[in-house]
């Protein structure tokens, strides 16, 4: 994290060399702060987007542009040679996950709610398995 501190953002990389500066003054920079609340923030903003997307396009066109934009923000961001192209990455980061949010998996929600959070575990497994397979005729 030094080396990623000292390339981009010098000045915080400084105050956290410094000895005796508080912890919470550390990282107190404007820069920084913009760098990461942007991909939450691009990825609460395109969720409201992607809702209407994949309302009238559908999951797959919705997945597939979240995973694009997720992508060029990984490119972006690998390649990145300044801030403006670090923030303008982490942005389509959250545009990503902004869109990959919006699609169901599968068997979600299907518990019932008193049930949530909850995980039930076979008492015997093996004694368990030995009792699906007898009625299943493999003994």
């Amino acid at each position: 994290m030094d080396d990623f501190l000292s390339l981009f953002f010098p000045d915080v990389w400084r105050q956290k060399q410094a000895p005796n500066v508080n912890d919470y003054c550390k990282f107190d920079s404007q820069i920084l702060t913009t760098f990461t609340s942007s991909l939450y923030v691009a990825g609460l903003i395109a969720s409201f987007v992607a809702s209407t997307v994949t309302r009238k396009y559908g999951r797959k066109p919705s997945m597939l542009s979240g995973g694009l934009s997720f992508l060029a923000g990984s490119a972006l961001n690998g390649f990145a040679m300044n801030v403006p192209m670090l923030i303008v990455g982490r942005i389509l980061l959250g545009v990503g996950v902004g869109f990959a949010n919006q699609v169901r998996v599968a068997g979600a929600g299907l518990g019932l709610v008193s049930s949530m959070g909850v995980v039930s575990l076979p008492k015997n497994p093996r004694k368990e398995r030995k009792e699906k397979k007898r009625m299943h005729g493999c003994l």
